[in-house]
């Protein structure tokens, strides 16, 4: 059986293979396009004033995106898989993947060279200089955090992924979920020092019977957690897992500020991201969400994958229809998601999107 994989995610991608339709709004649309011809849309986060700053990873840049307009500004340029971004104290945030498998499909390629690293978070000032910047990969190579191992093509084990795909900046420190690491890691702001604040368990076939049949690492007997999205609310951190994108694995984990566990919110699918409003409402993008098991033919709408979920603090859940989302963000009470995130897969480009999902796009799971 063969799912789809994001590359920015996970370690391999199938190619569809085929020319995708392009869904048409409709006058009941309540999900609205802002802003258009993105590259790769990753994590949206606040910016200044009535503007969200979007990680663009496929074209190597951070977006600001002006709301009431959908102007769209570049305000970096040149880096290697930018996916998570965040502003904070007059600074930019940005973390950058890990550059995928080498042409054996084997062990990692080497990182990028230059000040620009993979596998790396950096900082960048109001003048587009880089002023600080941690290298994840050196970290997970020293500590390992979720203690997997890997094998080469000569059977060799190694441990060498780290792919931050997501970032929460406080005012001591800097969170990042780690989606190769499977961790959730903590900077501190002053001397700089790398921890490991959580680690989302394996999901076993016995929780999920899909987790059985799910592409990990040799050593590992279910669905890799791979952390992919990171809020924070009312004291409480949020962390989202794609759980191997098997049906039902993905989690969100809601932590104390020192990394205990508080809860979890399971039977979810596939989630690139996660925001919560003041309520304490959570909304996850389930990304892969509708995909077909089997490779889809020719005329398979790929505007029909992806859905929002909304989860109330009693457990009441409902979804919003939105193609391939990733990122999510509220700005002055507006719900806003990246869409057609990972539509370079498809064959499109610059397809990504930023859409206002409205309260009342969202309506009952149905099975």
């Amino acid at each position: 059986m063969r799912r789809w994989r994001a590359a920015a995610v996970a370690a391999s991608v199938v190619t569809l293979g085929m020319s995708p339709s392009v869904a048409q709004a409709d006058e009941h649309d309540v999900v609205t396009t802002v802003a258009e011809g993105l590259g790769g849309p990753r994590q949206l986060n606040d910016y200044k004033d009535d503007d969200l700053v979007v990680a663009e990873s496929d074209t190597g840049e951070v977006s600001r995106v002006h709301l009431p307009s959908g102007e769209v500004e570049t305000l970096l340029t040149d880096l290697p898989i930018p996916q998570g971004v965040a502003y904070r104290d007059g600074l930019l945030f940005v973390t950058l993947g890990e550059p995928g498998p080498d042409e054996g499909g084997e062990a990692p390629a080497e990182p990028v060279e230059g000040d620009l690293q993979a596998s790396s978070l950096i900082v960048v000032d109001h003048d587009g200089d880089v002023v600080e910047t941690y290298d994840l990969l050196e970290y997970e190579l020293e500590n390992n955090p979720d203690g997997q191992e890997q094998f080469d093509a000569d059977g060799a084990p190694f441990d060498a992924l780290s792919n931050p795909f997501a970032v929460q900046v406080q005012s001591d420190r800097i969170l990042v979920a780690d989606a190769g690491a499977n961790a959730l890691l903590a900077i501190d702001r002053d001397s700089g020092e790398i921890s490991t604040l959580f680690v989302p368990p394996v999901i076993t076939p016995d929780e999920v019977e899909e987790c059985a049949d799910a592409q990990a690492n040799p050593d590992v007997d279910g669905c890799d957690p791979v952390p992919t999205g990171i809020d924070e609310e009312n004291g409480l951190l949020y962390l989202s897992t794609l759980g191997a994108e098997a049906p039902g694995a993905a989690r969100v984990y809601v932590l104390e500020q020192d990394g205990d566990e508080v809860r979890r919110i399971e039977g979810l699918t596939s989630i690139a991201g996660v925001a919560v409003d003041h309520d304490d409402t959570v909304y996850v993008s389930e990304l892969f969400f509708g995909a077909p098991e089997e490779e889809p033919g020719p005329g398979f709408d790929p505007s029909s994958v992806g859905r929002v979920v909304q989860i109330e603090k009693d457990g009441d859940r409902e979804a919003a229809a939105v193609t391939l989302p990733t990122g999510l963000e509220f700005e002055d009470g507006e719900l806003y998601a990246s869409a057609w995130s990972i539509a370079i897969f498809l064959g499109l480009e610059n397809r990504g999107e930023v859409v206002k999902v409205d309260d009342d796009a969202f309506h009952d799971i149905r099975d």
